[in-house]
């Protein structure tokens, strides 16, 4: 295995972007694409979507694993984005460009025309990628409000936003955070928020910050409304009862009135340091991953006799059902040492009274369905294939509420010592998706990840919305999933690939989910690594 080296983060921003949309200027996201082989690319994060700009400055950074031994093609493709669908197929693209991670690391910032395809330039499209390393693990957490701004808007209130600006060694001011707008409020109260403390003041705490308060207005051309400088020493001061305030202060107005004192207050609520875990702290600090499988034995996959059934065994002794409990389980089954997988099947019809089961013990004993490992999970489902009449409908709900109700107990603990993976195997006719719906939004304010892996061709379209990677999944009541803990992965699109590509593909978000949900509860790995003890 190639050896992470270190973490890098990258700064992206723009300049001269061509213009695709009438009326307005356009509104754009960049995506970091890797090679993976060949003509293959594997996206691997994106930045925010910035509304009419020509000229955007990203606030969020691209995280990337840089590996010294490996040559990482990377590719930054800019689009125009006028829906609200994640797939950028359906969106005008504004130009890209082709480095490796180790030109970007080498020069540090690096500034590239960007082109439409090869050799022709993208009008007078820049972009420019800095890199820098993460060595400290730490994260700053602020809460901020204000009080008094001026009003910027000649039928509103101002619709303030801050961003936040640390000076690099050059002397020139880097976006480090962009806050959320509030409409139409005066005296705003931001989310609060957390920054890594290298992104943040390049881990020097005397490092000036410098902090503007805008008037957002939807064309692009927000007013300032007022700006200070500090540092993390003197944020740092803010917490309990003791506030911090700046006076925010516009430029022009304190020259042209002398009566001018200031355009509102900022007031940090408080400032904390704290230590950001990675996955690895967890499993090494001694937290389980507790692996569950459901199978979809319902009518819509065929009869298993047939050789067009998905559930057919092939004369080698395989189908997609198999082989996506091999890819996954083989990696997942390392992380949990007693190796004892509980494997349910769900839409069949069980003897001996041929009711239809939505939850069933692949091996037929309720009260221990475990498995032992994977070979014990592949052998109970070619046992109970023969056994059990294929019916329907296709509810997800009750398997992912029964492990729910472990991952409930688990909190009980109140420590980071047992995480719940499902893995649910399906051909993607869904029946219940409301109550579905609702099920992930209680798990997902639990120790808990679902992976849906979509065998055959159907239309997978219920599935993706279940994995909200282009918004927050709402229940039918409205209420917001906690995390996103659903990770939709179709099989055909990995059926000529090598395994272990479906498994690195299918597990990529486990860890993220893993390290957000113990944030969110505020709980650290149980036994601390020894250079983490204070």
């Amino acid at each position: 295995m190639a050896q992470c080296i270190t973490k890098v983060e990258l700064s992206i921003s723009c300049e001269n972007l061509i213009d695709r949309d009438v009326g307005s200027k356009s509104d754009p996201l960049c995506v970091l694409l890797q090679n993976v082989g060949g003509d293959e690319w594997a996206e691997l994060d994106r930045t925010e979507k910035i509304k009419n700009c020509q000229k955007p400055e990203f606030s969020k950074k691209l995280l990337i694993d840089y590996y010294f031994e490996k040559v990482q093609k990377l590719k930054f493709g800019v689009y125009d984005i006028d829906n609200k669908s994640y797939d950028l197929n359906d969106d005008d693209y504004l130009g890209g460009v082709e480095c490796t991670l180790g030109q970007i690391v080498s020069s540090k910032t690096l500034t590239r025309p960007l082109e439409l395809k090869k050799g022709k330039p993208a009008g007078k499209g820049n972009i420019t990628i800095s890199a820098e390393e993460i060595k400290d693990t730490r994260v700053v957490s602020l809460e901020i409000e204000a009080q008094n701004l001026d009003k910027k808007d000649f039928l509103g209130k101002s619709d303030p936003f801050l961003e936040f600006y640390k000076q690099s060694n050059g002397g020139k001011w880097q976006l480090v955070y962009r806050s959320e707008v509030i409409k139409n409020n005066l005296n705003p109260s931001w989310k609060k928020f957390s920054v890594p403390l290298q992104t943040f003041c390049g881990g020097d705490f005397n490092n000036p910050i410098k902090v503007h308060c805008t008037d957002y207005d939807s064309d692009g051309s927000h007013d300032l409304i007022g700006s200070f400088e500090t540092n993390l020493s003197q944020l740092q001061k803010a917490g309990g009862s003791s506030l911090v305030e700046f006076e925010c202060i516009h430029p022009g107005k304190k020259q042209k009135k002398k009566s001018y004192k200031n355009s509102g207050i900022i007031r940090i609520k408080s400032c904390k340091i704290e230590t950001d875990y990675s996955f690895l702290d967890y499993i090494m600090g001694g937290c389980q991953i507790n692996f569950t499988v459901g199978i979809d034995f319902t009518g819509s996959n065929g009869d298993p006799k047939s050789p067009e059934s998905l559930h057919y065994i092939s004369p080698n002794g395989i189908n997609e059902y198999l082989t996506a409990i091999w890819s996954v389980g083989n990696v997942v089954q390392d992380y949990d040492t007693d190796k004892l997988f509980p494997a349910f099947g769900f839409g069949a019809q069980v003897p001996p009274n041929w009711q239809v089961s939505h939850e069933f013990a692949l091996n037929f004993n309720s009260n221990n369905p475990y498995c032992q490992g994977v070979q014990g999970i592949v052998d109970a489902y070619r046992q109970a294939l023969p056994q059990i009449r294929l019916y329907g409908p296709t509810n997800f709900s009750p398997i992912i509420n029964h492990v729910a109700r472990f991952a409930a107990q688990a909190t009980q603990q109140g420590t980071a010592t047992q995480y719940y993976v499902l893995l649910i195997i399906t051909d993607g006719e869904i029946t219940d998706l409301d109550q579905t719906r609702q099920a992930i939004v209680c798990a997902s304010k639990l120790p808990m990840s679902i992976i849906i892996v979509g065998v055959g061709g159907a239309d997978f379209k219920a599935m993706e919305f279940l994995d909200a990677d282009n918004g927050v999944l709402r229940s039918l009541t409205g209420e917001t999933a906690a995390r996103d803990i659903v990770q939709f992965v179709p099989f055909r699109q990995f059926q000529s690939a090598p395994r272990e590509a479906l498994s690195q593909t299918v597990l990529a978000e486990v860890p993220k989910q893993l390290v957000s949900y113990y944030k969110m509860r505020g709980w650290a790995p149980v036994q601390l690594p020894g250079a983490k003890q204070e």
